[in-house]
């Protein structure tokens, strides 16, 4: 670097007002020797925070200091950069005036800068300053996630779909520069990871190939580049390569699994295909290995039900069913349970389907209905190996039913899962199979619905001002208002604007208690056998709901979204 620009840097640097002499001189010798921009030079020895920073050398340099996203930016202005210089340099184009374009950028002292954006668009560079993490996101939401690969196999005028990748030999976060459909795949995958996606959607439609993450339960589109439809065929290939499946079939649903590495943490993607009218439709579940090893105390159990859940799964036999819908947790509740018997002295066998998470000490066993190992004959078999404890994925038909009860009245500790809208639901569906009565009462120890509410992001969540009306319209008891503090959603970079960050369980934990057990049976409803549990002093999901609403956990929101059919079928 020449001498004078170091001496501009300096006098630059001292008219932030932010540094001292001493620390002028520590932050250019650093500069020289690190090769990093000023700004990350900056922000890495503490002296000052990048906004901070960026702002008050604004002001020094006499350009604008712009907050990304408070103003629009014209699309014709967002097209006089291709996609690749503004990932490559990290920056937006924001204004064109009198054939002058205003660039922000977070390293306004990157040298070659604005010859290379000025190569690019054709006009005069101006430069602005904004922070790395605004300017990558605009990118982002601007332009779409791989962009800069779509642009350049366009430029290129080829698709490339590898035949063979060994997944497991790299970590996908440090994606190659080769610009291809593998990377553009990768960025998918690694950007959904990022935002804590458990599932990426990607459904054709007739001008666009859209593409949605689940996020803490909830579907958010993706930004993606408009051009991506043109590349619809070769993704996909792409996806059917990477997790095995026949890619000249494309009529026909097909399943595969995908193993792979995201930062060291090793990720399993169960990946489905489905024809559509425009194209087959691919749904990827991310399950990371370790995100299923949760001990009773992660999942948001009251104190209450966590002793009485503790004390359930430790009896010598019974049944204890989960219920609920489809993504309501019932998978990674049975795992807490295992993971919190699992012993050297409990022999534990499962039939799962798919094995979501390995767990050491136990064994697994993957149903393939396709060669007759079904739900059914699986448990048949696994009473042959002297099993403890037994965790039957699900419970769909009659003959799996029969199977788990003549198990549990045989001295095993059966968990299983069954689809119903509340606890008392179970009893029912059960009945409804051709179980008879008094095998259920018998069998049966514990029955558990449970939903999954959005938590509050501890960084942004404010007071909500109490509006009584809401309340009461909701059911809630206005008398518990003392018991805590309600807070509404709002917005941060920590939470990604949303509010919310990550999710916790509400629960219903019906016991079957000598008074329940004639009512079941003597088939009663099961309105009967929950209104019975009420007098026996169980709280159902919304008021487990409500009790997280005071603790500042979640919103009345929520509550409502995922207990409002459990209540409607309650009120009936």
């Amino acid at each position: 670097m020449a001498v004078a620009a170091p001496t501009k840097l300096g006098r630059l640097l001292e008219a932030t007002g932010l540094f001292s002499p001493q620390q002028v001189e520590e932050l250019l010798r650093y500069h020289q020797q690190s090769g990093q921009s000023i700004t990350d030079v900056v922000v890495e020895l503490g002296f000052a925070k990048e906004p901070e920073f960026l702002e008050a050398l604004a002001g020094a340099m006499s350009i604008p200091y712009v907050r990304i996203g408070e103003e629009p930016v014209e699309s014709s202005v967002l097209e006089k950069l291709p996609p690749k210089a503004i990932f490559q340099y990290n920056v937006i184009p924001m204004l064109l005036e009198n054939d002058v374009l205003r660039v922000a950028t977070h390293d306004p002292f990157n040298p070659g800068l604005k010859d290379a954006l000025r190569l690019a668009s054709g006009f005069r560079i101006k430069l602005a300053l904004s922070t790395a993490a605004e300017l990558g996101k605009a990118a982002k939401k601007l332009y779409g996630v791989g962009a800069d690969t779509l642009d350049r196999m366009m430029q290129d005028g080829r698709i490339e779909v590898a035949e063979e990748d060994d997944l497991l030999s790299h970590d996908i976060s440090e994606l190659d520069q080769e610009a291809s459909v593998v990377k553009f795949v990768n960025q998918i995958i690694w950007e959904a990871y990022q935002d804590r996606a458990t599932d990426i959607h990607m459904e054709p439609m007739e001008l666009d190939l859209r593409i949605r993450y689940r996020v803490d339960g909830v579907l958010h589109e993706a930004p993606v580049p408009p051009q991506l439809k043109r590349f619809q065929s070769a993704i996909i290939s792409r996806i059917k390569v990477m997790s095995n499946m026949d890619i000249a079939e494309k009529r026909l649903p097909q399943d595969g699994r995908i193993s792979l590495r995201i930062r060291g943490e090793e990720i399993d993607v169960r990946v489905n295909t489905m024809p559509t009218v425009y194209g087959e439709s691919v749904s990827l579940r991310l399950l990371a290995r370790s995100s299923g090893m949760l001990g009773m105390d992660k999942l948001g159990l009251a104190e209450r039900d966590q002793v009485v859940l503790n004390k359930m799964i430790r009896k010598p036999h019974g049944i204890l069913l989960v219920t609920g819908p489809t993504g309501s947790g019932k998978s990674t509740s049975l795992y807490a349970w295992l993971h919190t018997i699992n012993s050297v002295d409990k022999r534990i066998i499962t039939t799962e389907d798919p094995i979501e998470y390995e767990m050491a000490g136990v064994n697994q066993v993957q149903i393939r209905a396709d060669i007759g190992l079904t739900f059914a004959e699986g448990l048949r078999n696994i009473l042959r190996q002297d099993p403890d404890v037994i965790m039957v994925g699900e419970i769909r038909d009659k003959e799996t039913a029969e199977i788990a009860i003549r198990a549990a009245l045989t001295g095993h500790l059966v968990f299983s899962t069954l689809h119903t809208n509340d606890s008392a639901g179970a009893v029912t569906r059960l009945l409804d199979m051709g179980i008879e009565p008094f095998l259920v009462a018998s069998s049966v120890e514990c029955l558990v619905a449970q939903r999954l509410v959005r938590q509050l992001c501890k960084n942004c969540k404010t007071p909500w001002p109490i509006d009584k009306a809401i309340l009461e319209e909701a059911g809630f008891d206005l008398e518990r208002l003392s018991e805590g503090t309600i807070y509404e959603a709002a917005a941060c970079d920590e939470c990604r604007q949303t509010g919310f960050n990550g999710r916790t369980g509400i629960y219903e934990i019906l016991v079957i208690s000598d008074h329940i057990r004639p009512l079941i049976i003597s088939r009663a409803s099961s309105n009967e056998i929950k209104a019975e549990a009420l007098r026996q002093g169980m709280f159902t999901l919304r008021d487990d709901g409500w009790t997280k609403v005071l603790g500042g956990v979640t919103t009345i929101e929520e509550v409502i979204r995922v207990s409002e059919e459990d209540e409607a079928f309650w009120d009936e």
